[in-house]
């Protein structure tokens, strides 16, 4: 594909839209890939999909945040994805049998048992059978060409790995775990003097022999009576620095005191694991796996550098919304 033959392409396109501008509204384009377009329809159908994925996901201020980035990068990503399909379409690629074992594992997953039936579970779901196959094949491709260009020549050093366990020690720290059950008073169902009794009447069943499982089964008031107030495992960090406190000032087996927080808790501290740092053993996988990602995003930024600047690329609305 030649600079040449690509401004060719746009002199035709400028030629058909003066044909067709008393007939018809132009295509807005986008951006121009060596002789393929980004018309500003796929952009903004590409954008809407996206977008509903990140509202599903996302709330506040992640949401804000993963819109920006949507905005910033969508373009360019778009671009991309359209050289690397390119190169797999240059290089003769096939993905055709991995694209139907994906399918048939997805069949599998969900157990759907055919084809039709595949094809009916995506349109209930807003989605085009033919539109999501293309759209897995794509992603297929653009990752064979990835993993030919950077993935196979990358290696981790075990050094690399001793030398990154050493310097990063905080990493591998496990925080403390408290696996707890609680006794759960709604502050919003009884009175003040109906709280009173009832915590006092628990705490009597509790020092009479009442296991403290049972006691929460009984007592406990909604949300945490599903689950008969087990609350799981709290690690510190993640849990309400006055319930943690609490818990910390008790041992294995023992329960606190009644604690006033939007209700009343009464804590159980089941079992506990100290904190302790990861061995070296325990951490390789994750040090190897962390530092190949590392490696293969640094060769990856550098691969596609080098390919944008040997494909002819033209913007012609770095701001496609506006």
């Amino acid at each position: 594909m030649t600079i040449k033959r690509n401004r060719l392409v746009l002199i035709l396109l400028a030629i058909c839209a003066v044909g067709a501008a008393a007939q018809q509204v132009v295509e807005e384009i986008v951006a121009i890939v060596n002789d393929e377009v980004i018309t500003l329809t796929e952009f903004k159908k590409e954008y809407d999909q996206q977008l509903a994925g990140i509202k599903a996901q996302f709330q506040g201020e992640q949401q804000e945040k993963a819109i920006e980035q949507l905005k910033a990068q969508l373009l360019d990503t778009m671009i991309t994805n359209t050289l690397l399909l390119q190169m797999a379409k240059t290089d003769n690629l096939n993905v055709a049998e991995q694209l139907k074992m994906a399918v048939d594992n997805i069949k599998k997953e969900n157990n759907i048992d055919s084809d039709d039936d595949l094809q009916r579970a995506l349109r209930s779901q807003g989605m085009q059978y033919d539109v999501w196959l293309r759209q897995i094949e794509e992603r297929m491709l653009r990752d064979r060409v990835i993993s030919s260009q950077i993935s196979k020549s990358i290696v981790v050093d075990d050094a690399d790995i001793i030398d990154y366990y050493k310097k990063h020690g905080a990493e591998f720290v496990v925080p403390e775990e408290y696996k707890v059950r609680v006794v759960y008073l709604a502050p919003d169902l009884r009175s003040a003097a109906a709280t009173e009794t009832r915590k006092a009447e628990i705490l009597d069943k509790l020092k009479g022999g009442l296991p403290f499982d049972k006691a929460a089964e009984e007592y406990c008031d909604a949300p945490l009576k599903e689950t008969k107030g087990d609350l799981g495992t709290l690690k510190k960090g993640e849990t309400d620095k006055t319930l943690w406190d609490a818990l910390a000032a008790i041992k294995k087996g023992e329960r606190t005191g009644w604690i006033e927080k939007k209700g009343w808790y009464l804590l159980n501290l089941e079992d506990k694991k100290d904190s302790r740092t990861r061995t070296f053993d325990e951490a390789k996988r994750d040090i190897e796996q962390k530092l190949l990602q590392d490696l293969q995003t640094a060769k990856l930024e550098e691969f596609l550098k080098v390919v944008k600047k040997r494909n002819y690329i033209k913007i012609l609305k770095p701001n496609p919304l506006g």
